[in-house]
């Protein structure tokens, strides 16, 4: 999606506003509509029967025929898609699930040239067509795509609004030079890559994260409920967003420039959600490190390492292919010896075998470009297990 940041007026607020409860209201209505079925029973209501309901609500409550029907109506379109996706057994979604104040702010519009248009006022100024609420401008940072037929406003819990349009990029075209890249991602190192570059997901300065340290323990303090504690909220919000922004962009340029430069992307085969789980346990067994852990996780959450991958799917699509990383930061990549005692220290490897010296996510980055994967049970065929047992050395007299 190309996603810009919206400008409205105070009044135009209070109506986009409105249009994202009304939104939130018939999806959490469609929730507790399907939340009833279950096998045996007859089936809930489709799309064109609520569509239907819609209409009886609208004219039983005036607050809410008093909104846009094209913004409820495609709320119930988004929760049957939701649901689509659901049953689908080769799509990996959720089940749909209530939507929170605060939380899940936004709503879609369709029909581009009778529900809405965009125009352009100045360099920087773009206008675009909401329903109830007129022509709210934006900022024109790039070109609308001309063939956008719906575009989504959503606000983020830092009080920014924004408008994406719905529309599906071009990949970004294979250079032809039959080069190999592979990437290894880490916390220290965000990505490393094959050819010796070592990237770096940006963070929060210190001086950030000393001021967000101070806001959170403001926080706990704070009274629930008071505007005190509402303020400290949206301060910490902002430099998460901030943060956000930050991750958002990085992947983005990385992605795109190992896209233009490589014909072939492979990558580590990563469960980024097993390996983020909490390791608190239960009350009868409880888990051990849970602090070490958790910073773990943020760290690997922090690196972008999921955003960086499913960037690089959608920009070359085809030309990215997933690795197992069994064993390829201790497998070295110049005489194929796989040894723990090679990997020295988070930074450094050094064969135990043939003496080969370098950065060690240089040297997994190196093995996943050449597709290495190494099993517990033995090898890949070319990785030689170093032998520990002493060995009778036999000289001819």
């Amino acid at each position: 999606m190309s996603r810009y940041r919206l400008n409205p007026t105070p009044a135009q607020e209070a109506v986009l506003r409105d249009h994202c409860g009304h939104a939130r209201y018939i999806w959490n209505l469609a929730v507790e509509q399907h939340s009833h079925w279950h096998p045996g029973r007859k089936s809930a209501p489709g799309y064109l029967e609520q569509c239907r309901q819609l209409t009886q609500v609208r004219a039983g409550y005036p607050w809410l025929a008093a909104g846009s029907q094209t913004v409820q109506q495609q709320a119930l379109r988004d929760f049957t898609q939701a649901m689509a996706a659901f049953f689908d057994p080769a799509n990996p979604a959720g089940r749909p699930s209530w939507r929170k104040a605060g939380r899940n702010e936004g709503f879609r519009i369709v029909g581009r040239g009778q529900q809405w248009d965009v125009r352009r006022v100045s360099r920087h100024v773009g206008e675009i067509w909401v329903p109830k609420a007129w022509w709210v401008r934006f900022r024109w940072s790039r070109a609308v795509p001309p063939d956008a037929k719906s575009y989504r406003v959503t606000k983020d819990r830092a009080g920014r609004w924004h408008v994406a349009f719905a529309v599906i990029p071009a990949p970004v075209p294979a250079p032809g030079n039959g080069q190999v890249a592979g990437i290894d991602r880490g916390v220290t190192v965000s990505a490393a890559l094959s050819t010796g570059e070592l990237l770096r997901c940006p963070a929060l300065t210190g001086r950030e994260r000393t001021r967000l340290r101070r806001l959170q323990r403001k926080l706990a303090r704070a009274t629930r409920g008071s505007n005190g504690r509402g303020r400290v909220r949206h301060a910490i919000a902002r430099l998460k967003a901030r943060e956000t922004d930050r991750r958002k962009d990085w992947a983005e340029r990385v992605s795109t420039g190992i896209a233009r430069r490589f014909d072939l992307i492979r990558v580590e085969d990563l469960q980024i959600t097993n390996m983020t789980r909490s390791a608190t346990g239960t009350r009868e067994n409880p888990g051990r490190g849970v602090r070490q852990k958790a910073g773990l996780n943020r760290g690997i959450l922090a690196s972008g390492w999921g955003l960086l991958v499913r960037r690089l799917q959608d920009k070359a699509p085809g030309r990215v292919e997933k690795i197992s990383p069994a064993f390829t930061s201790q497998r070295c990549s110049a005489c194929g010896q796989m040894d723990r005692d090679s990997r020295e220290s988070q930074a450094v490897f050094r064969c135990t075998a043939c003496g080969f010296a370098g950065n060690a996510d240089v040297n997994a980055a190196t093995n996943i470009a050449a597709g290495h994967a190494v099993t517990a049970r033995g090898g890949d065929g070319v990785t030689r297990p170093v032998n520990r047992e002493p060995q009778l050395l036999l000289h001819s007299v």
